[in-house]
């Protein structure tokens, strides 16, 4: 089967994208996504990276609750493909609904959780069809609220993290907030140590425990979450690349297919 790569979206849905992913062997970066994230293995098996006792096995079937902010990567095995689904949300959408149903919120944003239960996986892929299909935005509405205000999370396998923002410093906050709003210009690591108030050592090593990656890697990442938006509001990908600070259009597409797994134009369509 030809690889390939579908992605859905409604400008009456703002809060959601949903992609599917067919025998896929495109290897993704360690990223993070500001969206709580869910994917489920339809055929195959992965390796979720990020979890603070090392790779842990995704098969088919699994569901995988990934909260925002939460640097990890999914990739298949060494020389092998996989077919996966997986939405992405709002956060702050996410919480709304399950407040609405009454259910607790902070486990569910606060953790990776991993199931293996066959009946969440077939709502998963109902839900994921209707959203691809021809039905109304207001039928797709209904089936995500629903789905999201019952999503199980009691007795759910939890994956501990590797990387915890909840352990950054006041000054490593700092460089986090500073990479966000000036994601577009190259930064000496040792300006961001000195902003930070320690030394380039101790803020690799410190900014790494919080997000799991480089302060460079990290600001690589926030180019890309950028330009996801930017491209889904319609600015195309050359003119993407310069406003980004990517050396060329090039170095742009690399980056965004290391860390999205298609290329920009592609996403954009």
């Amino acid at each position: 089967m030809t690889p390939s790569a579908q992605f859905w979206r409604d400008p009456n849905l703002p809060y959601v994208e949903s992609r599917r992913a067919c025998d896929s062997r495109a290897n993704y970066k360690a990223h993070s996504h500001p969206t709580v994230s869910i994917g489920a293995v339809d055929r195959g098996v992965s390796l979720f990276s990020g979890a603070a006792e090392g790779a842990t096995l995704i098969r088919a079937g699994s569901v995988v609750f990934v909260p925002a902010h939460c640097a990890h990567a999914c990739n298949p095995l060494p020389d092998s493909a996989w077919s996966y689904q997986m939405l992405h949300l709002d956060p702050c959408w996410v919480v709304g609904v399950r407040e609405e149903a009454q259910q607790q919120v902070q486990l569910l944003l606060g953790q990776v959780l991993l199931s293996h239960d066959g009946e969440l996986y077939q709502r998963f892929c109902q839900l994921n069809d209707l959203l691809f299909s021809t039905a109304s935005w207001q039928d797709k509405e209904a089936a995500l609220i629903e789905f999201i205000g019952d999503f199980p999370i009691h007795e759910q396998p939890v994956i501990a993290l590797a990387a915890d923002p909840a352990r950054a410093s006041v000054g490593v906050r700092r460089v986090m907030l500073f990479l966000q709003q000036d994601a577009q210009q190259a930064q000496p690591l040792e300006h961001l140590a000195a902003l930070a108030g320690i030394s380039r050592y101790q803020l690799i090593r410190a900014f790494r425990a919080a997000t799991g990656m480089t302060p460079h890697a990290y600001q690589l990442n926030q180019r890309i979450i950028q330009a996801r938006a930017s491209l889904q509001a319609g600015e195309p990908p050359a003119a993407l690349a310069q406003r980004l600070g990517f050396a060329d259009q090039a170095h742009f597409q690399r980056v965004f297919k290391a860390h999205v797994g298609v290329t920009p134009g592609l996403y954009k369509r």
